[in-house]
């Protein structure tokens, strides 16, 4: 027994065969529980008033038993359900989870996540349907996947980011059976599985229902998608544990070796203790090698450090500036946030650290941004050369051009740092991964065209001719092709496994030709050299052999190092090599 009670756990927990405890926060209004999916509230059961606006109740329930409560005249789900087979309008239901097979996931320094959508990463889009593609990923050098957010969203297609029940696996994806299916068949393939979840808002399909039941949101603070969760105004406790009791709920029952927390940059709290910090020490507690990974747009090294050292104790973060840095060279964007990159040396200071803005003046903020991160280890960075973000929230969710896709990947997955692939780009997938949505309020459907629209107002060459994230085809058009580049396939595979091979290789010198457009790396015993220019580079490099090249027109011959226009090469020392 805790101290408060809506410190126990939140939800429906089943007991044995038979009796699931239920429990719900609702200061607002007393709850009764109905169980069945029957429409007449004549079933209501009636709960024990804890304290603190927590009723609970024990009551013949067994699992896949249907309920709702009634909260005045409203039957509405339960805000810690783990599963609404029915959708965001339906009952939820009692689920048990199947004790999660026992898997370690390897150290973050031998990590190469995989980013996946599971809705457009399968034919079916389901679960189960990404489960036949495992053992491919895997055999390619790929030790994580990584899926987007599952918590239960309006509709049956969307990115995710705006589900409302936290703890609630997607209905149309396979619902918690299919997600627990999808964590075993991957770490049978030896992968390890990340779960992004979003902290910051919960989508707007969902206020309503959840404000009846108590105070979810505070009115200090507003995030750009939504009305803030309230994790430090008054009764806040009871929200930030319902946030908890889903964060340790995923690792501890479903298996998942970590979470990437999105956009942590948009969660306001001023508590003694960050719900970040909270996060990641729930989540460490349950287990050995689970990983929290922050989304994290304020290059802020406190983000990773112990909370010894005053940080919130995250284990790594997503790396933005690096993805800037590089693909500015690679494509010659400037428009938006990308005006103020496109510069060789910002990526070299990236290959050292990924925060290119360290405490320096940022133009497009124009203000100072960002502080140095030479004491967090090179390995705790996420880096990407594509991304959902980056290539999604694109005008027409276009991937990276083919021209540029080598030399990315090359910088991406021999760089110090974690890599972490989109989907699909391992093979040179040409498929848009656009924004869609299913809302099921056309209020919210709406605005949500009107948002994606204005979101382009800095991007001059996009223009407004978006795609409509509600139709039918938007969604269609971002599923993978699984047409091979065969050509890119192979230079990714080649990658992996140098990759391994640099493991052990310190990071030596950064070294840089603005005009002439390169760009060299030492690792120990190797060296990447870099092409950003438009015309062929010829180097000396007497003392080196090739390892490999990204096209078959790098050349290493009598001591000079020949480099078309995009490309890279991967030296060893040893003396040349025809």
């Amino acid at each position: 027994m805790s101290q408060y009670p809506w410190e126990r756990p939140l939800g429906a927990r089943p007991l044995d065969d038979r009796l699931t405890e239920f429990r719900v926060w609702s200061p607002r209004s007393e709850p009764k529980l109905i169980l069945g999916s029957g429409r007449k509230p004549s079933g209501a059961v009636p709960l024990d008033h804890a304290g603190y606006g927590i009723y609970e109740v024990v009551a013949e329930a067994p699992p896949g038993t249907d309920y709702r409560y009634l909260i005045g005249n409203r039957r509405l789900p339960d805000p810690a359900s783990r599963w609404q087979p029915q959708g965001l309008r339906g009952p939820s239901r009692v689920y048990a989870p199947s004790p999660p097979r026992a898997f370690t996931a390897k150290p973050l320094a031998e990590q190469v996540i995989y980013e996946l959508h599971v809705g457009t990463f399968s034919a079916e889009g389901t679960f189960s349907g990404a489960i036949p593609h495992l053992p491919v990923l895997a055999e390619l050098g790929v030790t994580a996947i990584e899926i987007m957010p599952v918590a239960e969203f309006p509709g049956a297609r969307g990115w995710g980011y705006d589900g409302v029940y936290l703890s609630a696996a997607q209905s149309s994806y396979g619902g918690p059976g299919g997600l627990q299916q999808l964590i075993d068949a991957a770490h049978e393939a030896g992968l390890a599985v990340i779960l992004d979840v979003v902290y910051n808002h919960v989508g707007a399909s969902g206020n309503t229902a959840l404000d009846l039941f108590g105070p979810y949101f505070t009115e200090k603070y507003e995030t750009f998608w939504g009305r803030a969760l309230n994790y430090d105004d008054a009764e806040c406790d009871p929200v930030r544990e319902w946030v908890l009791q889903s964060a340790d709920g995923w690792v501890r029952d479903f298996g998942f070796d970590g979470l990437r927390l999105d956009a942590i940059h948009a969660i306001f709290d001023s508590s003694v203790e960050h719900i970040v910090e909270a996060v990641a020490r729930r989540v460490h507690a349950v287990g050995r090698r689970k990983f929290v990974i922050a989304e994290s747009g304020l290059n802020d090294p406190r983000v990773m450090r112990s909370h010894a050292r005053g940080g919130y104790g995250c284990d790594a973060a997503w790396a933005d500036d690096f993805h800037h840095a590089l693909r500015t060279l690679i494509t010659d964007e400037h428009d938006g946030y990308y005006a103020e990159f496109g510069r060789v040396g910002q990526l070299a200071k990236a290959f050292h650290r990924p925060h290119v803005h360290d405490g320096d003046y940022s133009e497009v903020r124009k203000r100072r941004f960002g502080a140095p991160a030479d004491d967090i280890p090179p390995s705790r960075f996420v880096v990407f050369c594509q991304d959902h973000d980056q290539v999604g929230n694109r005008a027409f969710g276009d991937r990276l051009p083919p021209l540029a896709r080598s030399l990315a990947a090359f910088c991406v997955l021999l760089s110090p740092f974690t890599p972490m692939l989109f989907m699909g780009e391992e093979y040179g997938e040409d498929a848009p991964f656009q924004f869609f949505s299913d809302h099921i309020d056309k209020r919210i459907a709406d605005a949500t065209r009107k948002g994606r629209r204005a979101e382009f107002a800095a991007f001059a060459s996009f223009g407004q001719e978006v795609p409509d994230p509600q139709d039918l085809a938007t969604f269609e058009a971002s599923k993978l092709s699984r047409k091979v580049d065969p050509e890119l396939a192979a230079l990714y595979a080649e990658l992996l496994r140098a990759r391994r091979e640099l493991a052990d290789q310190e990071q030596g010198e950064i070294a840089f030709d603005e005009d002439e457009r390169w760009l060299r790396v030492q690792r120990g015993a190797y060296e990447l050299v870099c092409n950003f220019g438009a015309g062929e580079l010829s180097l000396r490099r007497p003392e080196a052999r090739m390892r490999l090249g990204t096209h078959p027109e790098v050349t290493l011959r009598r001591g000079r190092l020949t480099l078309p226009p995009l490309s890279g090469a991967l030296l060893m020392a040893g003396g040349p090599k025809a």
